[in-house]
Parts: C-alpha cells; sequence; structure tokens
C-alpha cells in the first residue's frame, strides 16, 4: 500500500506523535428495510446511500511512537502505510501546543470528522478529510460555519470574500438524476457555509407563485416546490444569524408562459417589499456590513420598465446579470464587467472533463490576481486593486484540488 500523505490546512503546527494499526469491521447502520428503500431511492436521487461504517476492532494490533511535524499550510509525506481498504483502521495521535487530538484513516463515514480531543478543556477543534483512493488526509481548523462571516470586518467588499454556493441549489428532492443537484436543502446549506445560491423559477402571467425549476422540468416528483416556502427559510436563517449574508442568482425557466417582465414586477411587488429589509437591492455590490442580514439580489432577467423606473434612482433592481455569457471559458456580464463568469458545461462528453477543470483551474487563478488590500491596510483606496499576485502560489494550490 502508498503511505500516507498529511497535509495541515491550519495556521499552527501539528506534530503527529503516535501510529496505531487496528483491524476494521463494519457496522451495518439503520434496519434492513430503511436500507432497502434508500437503496431504491438513491437511483432516483443519484447521490449513495451508506448502510455501513467502517469501526476499528478490538486492540491495536501495531503502534508506533513517530514525530513527524507538519509546519502550517503544507504537506508532509509519511513512512508507514494507508489502511487496507475495508480491512484495516489507522488511528493518528497528533499533539499542537501541548495539547493532543487523534482521528481514525478512514473514518466511520466518508465524510469529514471532528478529531477527538483528548485534553481537558481544549477548546480548539480541529476538522479531518481521509480521501481513501488518494491516502491522503487534510486537516483544518473547525469554523461556525453557520455564522463564519461573523468574523470579518463590515468594511470588506463581497468581492474580497471567497464565497462557496451552489448550482441549482434547491435540487435537493426526489427527482431525475439529471434534475437533481444537490443533496441536502437550502437550510442544510445555509448551516454548512454556503452563501451563493443559483435559483430557477417559472413564471405564469397573471400569477405571483413562482415555482422553483430545473430547466423545463419541476425539481421534485412529489409535488411542486414554490421560490416563497424556499425564502421562509432563508429568511428564518438570517433572523438566527445576523451576521451572515448571501448572494441569491435568480433566472427564469420552465415551461411557464410568464416573461422577464412579468416575474420582476411579482419579484419586486410580492417578495421584495413585503420584507424590504431582507432584501439588498441596490444595482451594485456592496460592502459586508451592508450587506449583512439581507439577501443580495443578482437578477439573470431583464426588468420591466415599471421596475426600472421606480426602483433605486431609475437604475432598476440588483445586480444585473441579464446577458449571461452562454457556455463560456472566461465572460464577464453585470452592467460594468463585474461579474466574470466561467460556465462551461458541455461535459457529457468525457472527452470534455478535463477541459472543464482545466477552465475551473484557471478562473481560480484570476480570481487570486484579482486583491484588493484589506480596509485599514496601508495604502488602502476604495474599489482600488493592488498589482496581481504571482500565480505560483496559486497554482501550488490547486494541485491540490
Amino acid at each position: 500500500m502508498p503511505n500516507i500523505t498529511i497535509r495541515n490546512l491550519t495556521v499552527q503546527a501539528l506534530t503527529l506523535k503516535r501510529v496505531e494499526r487496528f483491524g476494521a469491521k463494519q457496522v451495518t447502520t439503520g434496519s434492513t428495510l430503511g436500507n432497502a428503500i434508500g437503496n431504491i431511492t438513491s437511483l432516483l436521487n443519484a447521490t449513495s446511500f451508506n448502510s455501513t461504517e467502517i469501526h476499528p476492532e478490538g486492540e491495536a494490533r501495531e503502534k508506533k511512537d513517530v514525530d513527524i511535524k507538519i509546519n502550517a499550510f503544507s504537506a508532509q509525506g509519511t513512512d508507514f502505510p494507508a489502511p487496507q481498504e475495508d480491512k484495516e483502521v489507522v488511528r493518528l495521535l497528533f499533539e499542537c501546543d501541548g495539547k493532543w487530538y487523534e482521528v481514525d484513516t478512514p473514518s466511520k463515514s466518508d465524510r469529514s470528522v471532528v478529531m477527538t480531543r483528548l485534553t481537558k478543556d481544549d477548546k480548539r477543534e480541529f476538522t479531518a478529510v481521509y480521501i481513501e483512493r488518494h491516502q491522503f488526509l487534510a486537516i483544518m481548523s473547525s469554523s461556525n460555519l453557520h455564522a463564519w462571516m461573523k468574523e470579518l470586518k463590515d468594511s470588506y467588499p463581497l468581492p474580497f470574500l471567497s464565497i462557496p454556493g451552489t448550482h441549482n441549489a434547491p435540487t435537493c428532492y426526489t427527482a431525475l438524476p439529471s434534475v437533481r443537484c444537490q443533496a441536502v436543502g437550502i437550510t442544510e446549506q445555509l448551516e454548512n457555509g454556503v452563501r451563493f445560491f443559483d435559483i430557477r423559477v417559472s413564471a405564469t402571467p397573471d400569477n405571483d407563485n413562482l415555482a422553483l425549476v430545473h430547466s423545463v422540468f419541476p425539481i421534485s416528483l412529489t409535488g411542486t416546490k414554490w421560490f416563497a416556502d424556499l425564502l421562509t427559510e432563508v429568511y428564518a436563517f438570517l433572523e438566527r444569524n445576523p451576521s451572515e449574508t448571501l448572494i441569491m442568482s435568480i433566472k427564469r425557466e420552465g415551461t411557464g408562459k410568464g416573461s422577464d417582465h412579468d416575474m420582476s414586477r411579482y419579484l419586486r411587488d410580492r417578495y421584495i417589499k413585503k420584507n424590504s429589509n431582507r432584501w439588498y437591492t441596490k444595482p451594485q455590490i456592496p460592502a459586508l456590513g451592508d450587506a449583512r442580514g439581507k439577501i443580495v439580489l443578482m437578477r439573470r432577467f431583464h426588468c420591466d420598465d415599471s421596475v426600472n423606473k421606480s426602483e433605486n434612482d431609475g437604475k432598476g433592481i440588483g445586480i444585473d446579470a441579464a446577458h449571461w455569457p452562454d457556455n463560456c471559458e472566461d465572460g464577464k456580464t453585470g452592467g460594468g464587467g463585474f461579474v466574470r463568469v466561467q460556465d462551461f458545461y458541455e461535459v457529457d462528453q468525457s472527452t470534455n472533463i478535463e477541459k472543464k477543470i482545466s477552465y475551473s483551474h484557471a478562473q481560480l487563478e484570476r480570481a487570486a490576481e484579482a486583491l484588493f488590500r484589506a480596509p485599514g491596510a496601508e495604502g488602502y483606496e476604495k474599489g482600488r486593486r493592488v498589482a496581481a499576485v504571482s500565480l505560483a502560489n496559486v497554482r501550488e494550490m490547486l494541485a491540490y484540488l
């Protein structure tokens, strides 16, 4: 077996002090009937359904004291083999500033896990992710994902931040595999730190109920899901977490006969005006402090003249991304071109998957180049970018993605 590689994605140095090797046993979770139903529904949901967990068995059959230092934001190879799949569990003991932490590889499930704290009254927390097929363990500092923006200054412009988002965000329901893009709903995404939401709705003439769709399809086979209900979830989250903001990209799709102009009126009159304290609809990208507790609207639709004339001194509502570049490697939209888009989606052919990966890497590099001086730093001017950073470190980082 190849040896384990450990990457430390924290600001502290970690030292691996002990390696213990166990046999492994598979533990069934849930009932037989529940597992059978889960396996059937997973065919529709296009997601994996785990009915077993891997646990260490008995006492460690091998123990080894080591002293391997992994500096902050660095990777370190080791001289001990990764666990044999489904046959072994390797337990790793780390020390950081005199405190001790433990993690099993692989963990019980294929998700990230919080490392076990072994020192009394230790408030620091680390999260670990083990990628079995690459024999790769990543360790990062745990954070309050539901309120990660709380730690950031009001003066930071939103482009200053790396904001995680989801494609066709509400498509977590029982649906055809080509329709379902997410495994969990909007609230769970918000609680786990997602702050950009791609929303598609269908509009009907003379009816302001907006159905959630993916292309021409409803997002659920068990009944229509509504934009109003999605907003109820978002408002409740923002009420609980006033430090947070989110960007919502809204696009008209589906089979409804309503137009962009219809939808813009519905959005303004029913959804925004009735909860105006929860929306940021100026046609510009705000600073974080101006957007806390609010939804920043990015519209991929054209506004009705009545909306354009009545809102924001005749400028309409939201960041204008109506002229969205289609299937592009590198495009610009948003009025002055301040929204930059990589939206290549022809990945139905396997030969294009590497192309998509290459385009994504290039977009991340472009984002890394667009640096701003932090407010309060020497030489800071509002909205002024600094010189582009060398891409050497960016490309090194991308090698681990």
